[in-house]
């Protein structure tokens, strides 16, 4: 059955990827064309398949790199190909956003369209700035105008003198480029300019900025420095609620532009929680998990597992790539026979209870050496066989102990890191602006960041950045770059990174 030729108008939301809703998250997997705006938060691309088109259509500088006449025919064009094709738009496709207009092309042409309403940025940035635009004691009265035409024009649709004597709560949209002409027009017209105002910049994000003021010193102030869109201005008395109401700003890492390391597919479990406690997050991804160049190795280790008597996983993509393979060949846990099982790390032991798999030993320490002690501390390693599903080019040093120690040890590569050498904005951020910290969570990620940035040369560029470490491991491969860990998480795991980052915040408050 042919499916009907329909485009997807999606909000893209205010600029936090989780205000997206789900309806359009759902129609972004299901994407085979994806055309977005600037003020569509490049994160979201990454919920489109593989597989998607994916079609820059805002704008560099002041022009767009498709002037809506030709924007409109490539939506029908592809639509009329069979594509499902999302136009992905900032905020809400019908609050400013040329939705109306695009929608109506669609309709004369004969495409079938559906709206997907987003967060708009009119409620959600002052939101986030601690401004609510209505309160029953200040503001019973809303008001949202564009500032993106000049209200010195002969023609302008905006009637500011009757946006000026409304009163209560007024939101200028795209207005950034003449918010000294809009404020002088709103005093000539009754507005007092002692009237409270406020200038909010990347709202939603963790680089989020606010000016506070009054209309008669907030173009002043922004001039000063030197800001420029995207931004949104408020005017009118709840903006003095934002010293009470300031939520988003408070929390422990705002203001903080974290790097995260970590393969992309494993991104999430750090990155998230750092945005929640409110850092910006720049995700580049140092390493990918691959197959290692060996599989024989590891089909003869899975043959014979009822002949080893331990399993020792160093890290959970150990874990991960062992189970790959575990259940690709078996059908059933117990399969696994009666080997015991150490974890080095809680991280890895943690990835291990999730598959209901009980950890015989764990050292409290995250070091390979501790991982001896603590085995040899449980019985004797003397012609134990034991298993290592590691990396390939792992440290050797694991082995070699055990060995020492009597046991006779098969050291299998169940899966390799390799560099990952994609580019996109967060890295060109790095590289342009810097940031206050890079985590990283193994030795991996640190040595194949450094062959692509020169950590050395990176924190000599930027001497505010410190460098993160998830464990001595890590803290070691880093000092073996000739870096330093400036935090070392304790405990050694995701979570214990983010508590170091905060503790450290918190010392610098």
């Amino acid at each position: 059955m042919t499916r009907p030729a329909t485009v997807y108008l999606v909000g893209a939301g205010p600029g936090d990827p989780s205000l997206m809703t789900l309806r359009g998250a759902e129609l972004l997997r299901q994407a085979d064309v994806v055309i977005y705006d600037r003020l569509a938060n490049p994160e979201l691309l990454r919920g489109a398949a593989p597989t998607a088109e994916l079609i820059y259509g805002g704008k560099h500088g002041p022009e767009p790199v498709l002037p809506q006449a030709e924007l409109n025919a490539l939506m029908i064009a592809k639509a009329r190909a069979g594509k499902r094709v999302v136009r992905l738009k900032g905020g809400d496709p019908y609050v400013f956003g040329r939705g109306g207009e695009e929608a109506q092309e669609l309709q004369r042409a004969g495409i079938g369209f559906e709206v997907v309403p987003g967060v708009s940025s009119v409620e959600a940035v002052p939101n986030y700035a601690g401004i609510p635009l209505t309160h029953r004691e200040l503001a019973s009265v809303l008001t949202v105008v564009t500032g993106h035409e000049d209200p010195d024009k002969e023609c302008a649709r905006v009637d500011w003198g009757a946006v000026a004597r409304a009163g209560g709560t007024l939101v200028v949209m795209m207005g950034m480029k003449r918010l000294r002409q809009i404020a002088e027009m709103l005093v000539a017209h009754g507005r007092p300019a002692a009237t409270p105002a406020a200038v909010i910049r990347w709202g939603t994000l963790g680089r989020q900025q606010v000016l506070s003021g009054t209309l008669g010193d907030i173009a002043g102030q922004a001039e000063e420095r030197g800001w420029t869109s995207p931004a949104l201005i408020v005017v009118g008395e709840v903006v003095r609620l934002r010293g009470q109401l300031n939520w988003f700003e408070r929390r422990p890492l705002f203001g903080r532009r974290v790097v995260v390391t970590r393969a992309r597919a494993q991104a999430a479990e750090l990155a998230g929680p750092l945005r929640e406690r409110g850092a910006e997050v720049l995700e580049v991804p140092a390493i990918r998990i691959g197959a290692p160049a060996a599989a024989a190795p590891i089909a003869e280790a899975l043959a014979g597992l009822n002949a080893y008597d331990w399993i020792v996983y160093t890290s959970a993509n150990g874990v991960d790539a062992f189970f790959q393979r575990f259940f690709a060949r078996f059908h059933d846990m117990r399969d696994i026979g009666g080997v015991r099982i150490a974890a080095v790390g809680p991280g890895t032991a943690a990835r291990l209870r999730q598959l209901h798999l009980q950890v015989d030993v764990m050292p409290e320490q995250n070091l390979g050496r501790s991982i001896v002690q603590a085995l040899a501390k449980f019985e004797s390693l003397d012609n134990l066989r034991i298993l290592l599903p590691r990396a390939e080019q792992a440290n050797p040093d694991l082995p070699r102990l055990l060995e020492e120690k009597g046991a006779i040890v098969d050291d299998i590569a169940f899966y390799r890191t390799e560099p990952d050498l994609e580019d996109g904005p967060d890295a060109d951020r790095l590289e342009e602006e810097g940031a206050d910290w890079i985590t990283f969570t193994s030795g991996s990620t640190a040595e194949h960041f450094h062959r692509r940035f020169d950590l050395r040369a990176l924190c000599d560029r930027f001497p505010r950045m410190r460098l993160a470490s998830i464990g001595p491991e890590t803290s070691k491969a880093l000092a073996a770059l000739g870096v330093s860990a400036h935090a070392q998480a304790d405990p050694h795991t995701v979570e214990g990174l983010i508590d170091a980052l905060v503790r450290d915040q918190s010392q610098v408050k």
